[in-house]
């Protein structure tokens, strides 16, 4: 895959999001029509076809349909697309879309029918404007590299045509049975060519005016770090199933953990996160001991890295070029790195946010999440853990199942800190090692999170080997030297504690976010996509490459999958990306209809999406919840199944 992808998220978004996610059963509706809860960060952007952010995404997919999009149990079901055909070579998809799809202005007039030409159109602008998306269908689409990359000027030669203006049409290079759910990233969905024009360079500026809409809202209002604001699209083709009026997000930036839970018991707001250590909790646990909700983990990982080739010094404690010098040497290191991750309790750190009751429902322990997807009936984590047994007595029956910590463990932490201290030393590396990590300063439950990763890495290996420098910055510092920064170079820690939600149904998605030719994530690294220099050699970034490539190529899934596993063990073994935890796994008081809300494992249709949700007027009870979820995994389970064997009506 090409080019980098920016949609990843900052772990500030856990405290926050999965607000609606798994929040369909259930009493009451509501006679209430709106959803109220917060945000935590401003959008940088609403062009949707050039950003790939987070803070983009989870605004568009409620403004703007594609293709296809979830239902409740997960499934890729028609949006735009009235019906769909796959040729079966598996090359060749072609949709029909909806008659009754209508573009709108953000004041609700109607301003053209959505045709097919607006998904080539889309397309095109998305390709000359090098979107940070591409990697996600440069080589998937027929012809599209060759124009990314000059060899040809002529866009009718890439895959995607109108066939005629109900009739849209994709060319792949090879077969991809999850094309479809790649048709719910924003990349893949249309834009009116007219308005295009009409806009210039302020289509998709942070203003309502600047997109038009054909989803099931409207953007009414958007104030920096304020609120954000949507209301129903009231002529929206499938109207009937957006049962919230209007929504409104109010901007919270975390520095007062009982203002959620303090809204929602004077009726603000819709749902509230919970901090188990927050001075008044014990006050809430009481009121509502019948009433908090531990939310299901969702698909989202999150992990540290370090940054192998740190430029930007403006955020550090370090106080002289050996400190700097060593800390790169250090983190080159595979035992430095693995003396780190045995060292780091996540237990420790989920109890931060989550309090002691809840310390380990967060705890995630690969990149990929561990039921992702099934080799041969194993769970993908299973498979993964019996490749570990290549890598070494250390990670005999290490178990990868969520909400459990498998890797912090003082005597292997010690054990391997001395063989990289040798090792290091042997360099002229001066000890301690000072790693810089940011947080932003009013993310209380975040610092308090750190202090513990700093106090058990720090107590187990020793301040005069380490040492966890926590550097509290202003949004505004910690966004710019981190998610926000737009090189390699900018990126301006030694730690990083970033989260990646997959793009489309395939372990590839998350693996490939390493790809030292095309990695979205790589600039976390310290490294730039497509330049290999030493630092990705040394810890063998290039190996991981040529691993992934092989494993892309095989067409059949369980022998895909075993690769992908293959290639997760090597990661794991490698301690470049340490995982912790994911979203979901949050206690919270709601009053959001159990499971009514989209459900979905990759893609922007099932995350953050208000289609579907309904709303009652009495909270939701933990056995209300409990009994909705029992059945809805059994319902989830049924409908999996029964949407696979239609899958094969489709081929043509």
């Amino acid at each position: 895959m090409k080019k980098s992808k920016a949609k990843y998220l900052t772990l500030a978004g856990v405290v926050l999001s999965a607000g609606i996610l798994l929040s369909a059963c259930g009493n009451s509706a509501s006679s209430s029509k709106t959803y109220n809860y917060v945000y935590s960060s401003d959008p940088s952007s609403l062009n949707y076809l050039a950003e790939n952010r987070a803070t983009t995404n989870d605004i568009v997919t409620n403004l703007v349909d594609g293709l296809m999009e979830n239902d409740q149990y997960g499934n890729y079901v028609p949006s735009l697309a009235e019906d769909w055909t796959v040729s079966k070579d598996g090359l060749t998809y072609t949709y029909k879309l909806r008659k009754d799809a209508k573009w709108y202005t953000y004041e609700g007039e109607e301003y053209a029918p959505v045709t097919a030409q607006d998904f080539v159109t889309g397309l095109k602008y998305a390709a000359d404007k090098k979107s940070e998306a591409l990697y996600l269908v440069q080589d998937s689409v027929a012809g599209l590299d060759d124009y990314i990359n000059g060899k040809t000027t002529d866009f009718s030669t890439v895959g995607v045509k109108a066939i005629d203006d109900q009739t849209v049409q994709y060319t792949l290079t090879r077969p991809e049975p999850y094309w479809n759910s790649k048709t719910t990233s924003t990349i893949l969905f249309p834009v009116n060519a007219d308005f295009l024009k009409s806009k210039g360079d302020d289509f998709g500026k942070v203003d309502p005016s600047n997109i038009l809409y054909n989803g099931p809202f409207l953007m009414k209002s958007f104030v920096s770090k304020s609120v954000i604001e949507y209301k129903k699209n009231p002529s929206y083709w499938d109207a009937k199933n957006v049962f919230v009026d209007d929504v409104k997000l109010t901007y919270y930036d975390g520095s007062d953990q009982d203002a959620l839970a303090r809204n929602f018991t004077e009726g603000v707001y819709s749902y509230a996160r919970l901090y188990p250590n927050s001075s008044s909790f014990e006050g809430i646990k009481e009121k509502n001991k019948d009433n908090i909700i531990y939310s299901m983990q969702d698909a989202t990982s999150f992990y540290l890295n370090f940054n192998l080739d740190r430029k930007s010094y403006n955020f550090t404690s370090k106080t002289t070029d050996i400190e700097k010098k060593s800390t790169q040497e250090a983190v080159l290191n595979k035992n430095f790195r693995q003396a780190i991750n045995f060292a780091y309790n996540r237990t420790a750190y989920g109890a931060q946010s989550q309090g002691e009751d809840g310390a380990t429902k967060i705890i995630r322990n690969l990149v990929v999440p561990p039921t992702f997807v099934s080799i041969n009936g194993k769970d993908f984590g299973d498979v993964v853990s019996e490749k570990m047994v290549n890598y070494g007595q250390e990670w005999q029956g290490i178990n990868f199942a969520d909400a459990q910590d498998p890797y912090y463990n003082p005597d292997k932490a010690k054990a391997k800190f001395a063989e990289a201290k040798k090792e290091l030393e042997a360099k002229g590396v001066q000890f301690p090692i000072h790693l810089d990590k940011t947080v932003e300063m009013t993310n209380k439950s975040e610092i308090q999170g750190i202090s513990s990763m700093k106090q058990s890495i720090e107590s187990i290996l020793g301040t005069e080997n380490v040492v966890i420098d926590i550097q509290q910055l202003s949004t505004e510092d910690y966004d710019s030297s981190g998610y926000l920064a737009q090189t390699a170079a900018q990126k301006d820690f030694d730690l990083y504690n970033g989260g990646w939600s997959a793009d489309y149904l395939d372990p590839s998605s998350y693996l490939d976010i390493f790809n030292v030719n095309s990695g979205g994530m790589l600039q976390n690294f310290g490294l730039e996509p497509g330049e290999v220099n030493d630092k990705a050699k040394a810890v063998g970034l290039d190996t991981y490459t040529q691993m992934l490539e092989e494993a892309n190529k095989e067409q059949d899934p369980a022998k895909r999958y075993e690769k992908y596993a293959e290639i997760q063990a090597w990661l794991v073994d490698s301690a470049l990306a340490i995982p912790n935890v994911s979203l979901g796994g949050t206690p919270s008081l709601r009053k959001t209809v159990p499971f009514s809300a989209p459900f979905s494992q990759a893609g922007n249709k099932g995350v953050e999406s208000y289609k579907y949700l309904k709303l009652q007027d009495k909270t939701v009870t933990t056995a209300e919840y409990e009994k909705a979820k029992e059945k809805w995994l059994k319902e989830k389970e049924e409908s999996n199944k029964k949407a696979q064997e239609e899958l094969a009506k489709h081929v043509k």
